[in-house]
């Protein structure tokens, strides 16, 4: 895949791995649209690097993904790479019912059904460039849970499932899917609850997920695990694609 010259939008961009991987991209002579919920983070980095294009969009909200999709093609009819980074993370206990699960920010719509809609928006304009992609960020967690982040873990599992069968169906298009697996990171992804379960490791950079994620891309490379997510993926992962090659190979 290259890895210049491209017109990319990175959903999540304003912060984290979003950011780190926007940072990367734009050092590498493409043109970077992020988006995200807070306009304030948008704007602050805008101010660190003042190439990007920005939007505020609620990736969870079906109307505003239709925006975002308007939007883009209109003021980038080049666009030709979608990277599905947006997520949450919420600490929740179950054994009490529905109500920790329904307290707060629905990472269902977040972290799954937003990558979903998102792909299924672009993909009828992405087949019609000459070199594109879908690039997807799931976890570690995905391949062995956290228990204490149980719908976290369960949407990054679903996402990898997604992203092979995306994988499949598109690969006779101009399109390459792309996921990225990354390991703990430090970002503020959970908002704060590592602190306040006193966990005293806090991640690798995610300048370190961005360039890794980068180099591998730059290798079609359609798997990038990192750093400790390395381990989960090989172990996981060979025996896995064997039997879907099997269930799948005539589709």
């Amino acid at each position: 895949m290259k890895t210049t010259n491209n017109t990319i939008l990175i959903t999540g961009g304003a912060t984290g791995i979003g950011l780190s991987l926007a940072e990367v991209f734009l050092k590498a002579g493409n043109h970077v649209i992020i988006c995200g919920r807070r306009r304030e983070k948008l704007l602050e980095a805008r101010t660190r690097f003042p190439q990007l294009q920005i939007r505020v969009c609620d990736v969870a909200s079906e109307k505003q993904r239709q925006a975002l999709l308007d939007w883009s093609l209109k003021n980038n009819p080049g666009l030709n790479i979608l990277v599905n980074n947006a997520g949450i993370q919420r600490q929740i206990g179950l054994t009490a019912g529905v109500d920790e699960l329904m307290s707060g920010e629905y990472e269902i719509k977040i972290n799954f059904s937003a990558p979903v809609y998102l792909s299924a928006l672009f993909i009828p304009h992405l087949k019609k460039q000459s070199e594109a992609a879908i690039i997807n960020v799931s976890s570690g967690l995905g391949f062995v849970p956290l228990t204490i982040v149980p719908v976290y873990c369960a949407t990054k599992a679903a996402i990898h499932s997604f992203t092979i069968s995306l994988r499949h169906q598109l690969r006779r298009t101009s399109i390459k899917v792309f996921e990225i697996i990354p390991p703990t990171v430090d970002t503020d992804l959970d908002r704060g609850a590592r602190a306040g379960r006193r966990q005293e490791y806090r991640g690798i950079p995610p300048m370190e997920v961005a360039e890794a994620a980068f180099a591998g891309i730059a290798r079609d490379e359609v798997e990038i695990a990192v750093g400790q997510a390395q381990g989960l993926h090989s172990v996981i992962s060979p025996k896995a694609d064997a039997i879907f090659q099997r269930m799948n190979g005539n589709w």
